[in-house]
């Protein structure tokens, strides 16, 4: 079963193991995060100049849009006022910034009825944050940076979170992605031929959650937790922003949500900055994960999911 908490008061190690059991939190939006998402706002208009980016796609070549977005999305990640704004969130919300990591916020599309839904605007299968060699401690943040609908949001399937998915997770090895496959995304306009973890059984999906928020409101879920891109009917493109956050004394005790399907190479460890001054988190716990993950795919190799 899953529970949905709405501004709940909770501390948060409480917080995390519910997570980590499966349960979701929603909060209204904050200081911070309304300064976040008028920052993305900003970002997005001077890109896009006195075209509304929501509806840009019905007046502009597919080619031109997705040019646009290769060159606002990396200006947002990379902008140091994004990481401020989020350790400020993150104090908001109660994570201690001496003990929280995160990684740097993506600014995320996408577009109506197939106009881009590969590459730089990719549209997600089925999966877990983890089949993409995330940590198995990930809490994942989602914030709308425009008005949301159902019909161009995202939804969880949590009728999955304990049951095992075939998936192609075994052929993913995160430092390759890094190296070869994320660089080309802006190049997959019309297709997108990259090796992804998918799922590789047929799904029943009908019972997904999905949730409408308020710009700047705040989903936390498990990276654990089974989730999909929605089918874009709205007629416009919805903008949001996500990133993830690791606690120090989860990612050392190996605290998390359970391994029921996940059997890829690597870590994404190495992506997290501390939030009180951008430290990295410790390599020698990056390496410990790399190899424990090598032997897990030993030791699947002998059965199968």
């Amino acid at each position: 079963m899953t529970t949905v908490f709405t501004g709940s008061t909770m501390n948060d190690e409480a917080r995390r193991e519910r997570i980590f059991q499966g349960d979701v939190f929603v909060y209204t939006a904050s200081p911070a995060s309304r300064e976040l998402v008028s920052f993305a706002r900003e970002l997005v208009a001077e890109t896009f100049g006195g075209v509304d980016p929501t509806i840009a796609q019905h007046s502009m070549p597919v080619e031109r849009f997705a040019a646009l977005l290769a060159d606002v999305k990396p200006r947002f990640i990379h902008h140091p006022r994004c990481k401020e704004l989020i350790a400020v969130l993150l104090d908001e919300l109660g994570f201690a910034p001496d003990e929280t990591y995160f990684d740097v916020p993506r600014l995320r599309t996408s577009t109506s009825d197939g106009y881009l839904d590969s590459g730089i605007s990719y549209a997600y299968h089925a999966h877990r944050d983890c089949w993409y060699s995330a940590p198995f401690n990930q809490v994942n943040w989602w914030i709308p940076v425009y008005d949301v609908v159902p019909e161009n949001v995202f939804a969880l399937h949590p009728e999955y979170f304990t049951q095992a998915v075939r998936n192609g997770s075994g052929r993913y090895d995160y430092a390759s992605w890094v190296r070869t496959e994320r660089p080309s995304a802006a190049q997959h306009i019309y297709s997108d031929t990259r090796e992804q973890p998918k799922p590789e059984e047929d799904l029943d999906l009908s019972g997904e959650l999905r949730f409408v928020m308020e710009p700047g409101g705040v989903l936390l879920f498990s990276g654990a937790q089974l989730h999909s891109t929605v089918r874009n009917t709205s007629g416009v493109t919805r903008f949001s922003i996500d990133f993830r956050t690791v606690h120090i004394d989860d990612v050392r005790s190996r605290k998390g949500a359970p391994n029921v399907d996940a059997a890829c190479l690597g870590t994404t460890l190495r992506d997290f900055m501390r939030a009180g001054d951008l430290a990295r988190i410790p390599e020698e716990l990056s390496a410990e994960y790399e190899k424990e993950a090598v032997a897990h795919v030993e030791r699947a190799n002998g059965s199968s999911y």
